[in-house]
């Protein structure tokens, strides 16, 4: 079966404890949410995302652009199903691969040897796509015998190194990418970009958040543009960046002129 993900009016909502008497953090709250913030109550509900409605099927390359706290992050993490919705329904078909949580799963008391099988795990492989990892991860990262010695000693090259060859060990049908996965040491950045661009090659569905307009016209034939939560447009990458940028230029009234989500491409 070819790989879909279909989001149907999709609302997300989260409570926030014991906000009361904290008003600068409520007020930075509310430049990022908006009025959906009650400045006066002890707990706040916060609307990430409200009303998103969107498909895309195997090709599609979706970027998710938008500024911070627009949902694009929240929208990953319905797709990779650590979140679900509070109303409507995300509907996905094949299996997807979240790379996002870099170093969910790694304990730094174990070797990098040792720390291969629960990120993986954490991730779905199987048992086989494990033991190809425990071959795979150690030559692609040339770690040598760092491999062998405790995840704590590690340098934050290492680290990366290790991270992303753990990220980029198994395929899915559809990848849900949060940002462009770096790899720490310069020498060590093209082999990366290489394994990383044949990865999302061979994958059906690839879902990009990015706050850079060029990484996702590079990569994306569709853009979801999100503001607060909501959709604004959705369609031809070309032509929703074009809109992007138009407002980002010249501020909220270009946004609110943006073809309305509804009205845009949704196959």
């Amino acid at each position: 079966m070819a790989p879909r993900i279909t989001f149907d009016h999709v609302d997300l909502t989260y409570p926030v404890y014991g906000m009361a008497g904290r008003s600068l953090k409520l007020a930075l709250m509310r430049q990022v949410v908006g009025s959906r913030v009650d400045l006066g109550v002890e707990n706040v509900e916060i609307n990430a995302l409200s009303d998103i409605s969107f498909e895309i099927k195997e090709g599609d390359r979706l970027g998710l652009i938008g500024r911070n706290g627009s949902g694009k992050s929240t929208s990953l993490r319905l797709i990779a199903r650590l979140m679900f919705p509070t109303r409507g329904s995300v509907d996905i078909e094949g299996r997807v691969l979240p790379l996002l949580e870099r170093g969910l799963g790694i304990n730094p008391e174990l070797t990098g040897a040792e720390n291969i099988e629960l990120p993986l795990r954490l991730l779905g492989a199987t048992s086989e796509e494990i033991q190809r990892a425990r071959v795979d991860v150690p030559e692609f990262t040339e770690l040598g015998a760092f491999m062998h010695m405790p995840f704590r000693t590690y340098s934050d090259g290492m680290r990366a190194r290790l991270l992303f060859g753990l990220c980029t060990a198994i395929e899915g049908d559809i990848i849900a990418l949060d940002e462009w996965l770096s790899a720490g040491d310069i020498e060590f950045m093209e082999r990366a970009r290489l394994r990383l661009q044949g990865l999302l090659a061979r994958t059906g569905i690839v879902v990009l958040a990015s706050h850079s307009p060029e990484l996702i016209r590079a990569i994306c034939n569709k853009v979801a543009w999100m503001e607060r939560g909501r959709l604004v447009a959705f369609g031809d990458a070309s032509e929703v960046l074009a809109a992007y940028t138009n407002a980002a230029t010249h501020g909220p009234q270009a946004e609110l002129s943006a073809e309305p989500a509804e009205a845009a491409d949704q196959g």
